[in-house]
């Protein structure tokens, strides 16, 4: 009986011993070894749920380059000057009505010089005077108020005028200005911008009775200088729209050399002057000239400007067409 007592007290010591081995170990190194690993695990753990998110670069379009496009400056056009008929003002010497150039006149002889004048430019002239320019005054006024002008009207302008009491030659010039003093320009006038009157102051000679022997008085005789000049110029138009043909006849008081050019409606002349000499007075017509018009309606005409003797213009051929 006391074995089996004894033996089943040895049976739970045994017991005893066994699960004692099987409790868990309290050593301090175990303790941070298990810690340890325990951290890694987390650390892998924590690794592995990490995603590791690769940086998208999105590449900007490219800087886009304005291009400039040059504006370029408004063409400045020049504008040739205008013709003399296209000018609003625009006066034409047309001829010397009374006094031409040359003209004899005796010391202290009061006159009335007339000139012919057409107004060629497309305005009206209102408030328009005769102006005394350069040269011999003769007594005439600095300023003569013009009676209105219309474009194409001829007016002939006047002054009374007094000749010098020194024999001589005596020349005085006179200009058409505007309402605003503008000088209007003058073609076939002189320079292109005036008229003029032109004389001769000289006395008259008359010859002292001659004693002879029967005591009879010499006729009185009064001497006059010999002027060359030209006293006509006639057109000769042959032909109808638009094949003209004309020739025009220069007749002069003596002998001499007549230098002479063209002035066109258009305002036109001719660039270089046509001589002619005469062996005594007469009259030379020139050949047959061409001329072709064509506008319906309307007309054209040629003067002959005489350069010298005279410096007038005479004359007029007009082609029209219906």
């Amino acid at each position: 009986m006391k074995k089996k007592i004894r033996l089943f007290h040895l049976l739970i010591i045994f017991t005893l011993f066994l699960s004692a081995c099987n409790l868990p170990s309290n050593n301090v190194e175990d303790i941070a070894s298990t810690s340890a690993a325990q951290t890694v695990e987390a650390l892998l753990s924590a690794t592995s749920a990490i995603v590791i998110r690769t940086p998208t670069f999105t590449v900007a379009p490219p800087l886009v380059t304005a291009t400039l496009t040059p504006i370029p400056l408004p063409i400045i056009t020049s504008t040739s000057a205008a013709t003399a008929t296209s000018n609003c003002n625009v006066a034409q010497f047309i001829t010397d009505v009374t006094f031409p150039d040359g003209t004899a006149v005796t010391p202290g002889q009061a006159f009335v010089k007339k000139w012919r004048i057409k107004n060629i430019g497309s305005c009206t002239w209102t408030g328009f005077s005769l102006v005394f320019d350069s040269g011999d005054s003769m007594g005439g006024p600095a300023s003569k108020p013009i009676s209105t002008v219309g474009p194409g009207q001829e007016i002939d302008l006047e002054v009374n005028l007094t000749a010098p009491t020194t024999t001589g030659t005596y020349k005085g010039y006179w200009r058409i200005t505007t309402n605003g003093n503008v000088l209007v320009p003058v073609v076939s006038g002189y320079q292109g911008k005036s008229f003029y009157v032109d004389i001769k102051v000289q006395n008259t000679t008359t010859g002292s009775p001659s004693a002879t022997a029967t005591i009879t008085p010499t006729a009185t005789i009064t001497s006059t200088p010999f002027v060359f000049t030209v006293t006509s110029v006639l057109f000769n138009v042959t032909g109808s729209c638009p094949n003209f043909n004309y020739t025009f006849s220069v007749t002069t008081s003596g002998p001499g050399t007549v230098t002479l050019h063209r002035v066109f409606s258009d305002g036109s002349a001719d660039p270089y002057p046509a001589t002619l000499s005469f062996n005594s007075a007469g009259t030379q017509t020139s050949p047959s000239i061409p001329m072709t018009f064509n506008k319906p309606g309307s007309s054209a005409w040629v003067d002959v400007y005489i350069d010298s003797p005279n410096q007038k213009q005479f004359g007029r051929a007009t082609f029209t067409c219906p």
